[in-house]
């Protein structure tokens, strides 16, 4: 039988909170038996008063493990809540400007003013024009992005959030937006991903995104899995084509194996 408490399904989808298997049924039992036992009118003595703090530590547990639940059921329905916000993109409600493609037959998609004006400075300063000199702007070219990058950077916007495929598909093209268009926590959200997905056939794209969106930290881990896997990152196909395009970036990848040479060596005699 399903639990509501032992459950494995996201919170959303549990049972109602009196559904609980009978092992959790049984040790609720026991708990509730000890704790009348403990609160009954029996001699106290060192034993005792050992078990009842041992029992009030586990009540504190249980207490801090319910507020955790709730909590969590909190920010599911505050998800649900702000994902109807997202609906308004995909359902184009009352939109009022259009974001085009820098790619020739790329058709535009419809978005909101309020939320590119307050999702980014760049777009804010964009969109504020003097009425009386100029009509406003109907619509943004982004020349750097595909039509598909143009809808994942609005989804993203919008929901605060995007599907693993999309992401891992156009990480770069976003980072490299979100440091255009001044969108602090699309880049930070981009960061994480690079930081977490970084393998030997990626590091030299994370490295040259970092250096470009100039983040320091993740330069720095770049840097550093770089030498750390630096027999095979140097030898594969794309390192030459990177030497080739980042001279610069080449020049700190081999500053840094030589000073981790350098600090691994062995002293001499």
């Amino acid at each position: 039988m399903d639990c509501s408490i032992c459950s494995s399904l996201p919170v959303i989808l549990r049972p109602p909170r009196n559904t609980i298997c009978g092992a959790c049924y049984d040790g609720a039992k026991c708990l509730i038996n000890l704790i009348n036992k403990l609160q009954s009118d029996k001699p106290v003595n060192k034993a005792t008063i050992n078990v009842a703090s041992s029992c009030k530590t586990l009540m504190n547990a249980s207490k801090w493990i319910i507020d955790l639940k709730n909590r969590e059921e909190e920010l599911e329905e505050k998800i649900v809540y702000l994902g109807e916000f997202s609906a308004a993109f995909r359902h184009r409600i009352h939109t009022d400007i259009e974001l085009k493609s820098g790619f020739a037959a790329s058709r535009s998609v419809s978005a909101h003013r309020a939320l590119l004006a307050t999702r980014s400075e760049i777009f804010k300063n964009l969109l504020e024009s003097d009425g009386c000199k100029a009509a406003p702007i109907e619509a943004i070219t982004l020349p750097e992005l595909s039509h598909e990058e143009v809808e994942s950077l609005l989804e993203f916007l919008y929901g605060g959030d995007l599907a693993e495929e999309k992401l891992e598909k156009h990480v770069y093209s976003l980072a490299l937006a979100a440091d255009k268009y001044d969108i602090p926590y699309l880049q930070k959200f981009c960061e994480r991903y690079m930081f977490r997905s970084m393998n030997c056939d990626n590091a030299l794209d994370v490295l040259e995104i970092a250096e470009v969106c100039s983040c320091r930290t993740l330069k720095e881990s770049a840097l550093d899995f770089i030498v750390r896997n630096m027999d095979e990152i140097v030898f594969s196909s794309g390192f030459e084509a990177f030497a080739l395009k980042n001279p610069h970036l080449s020049v700190q990848v081999t500053r840094a194996s030589l000073m981790d040479a350098k600090k691994n060596r062995p002293n001499s005699a």
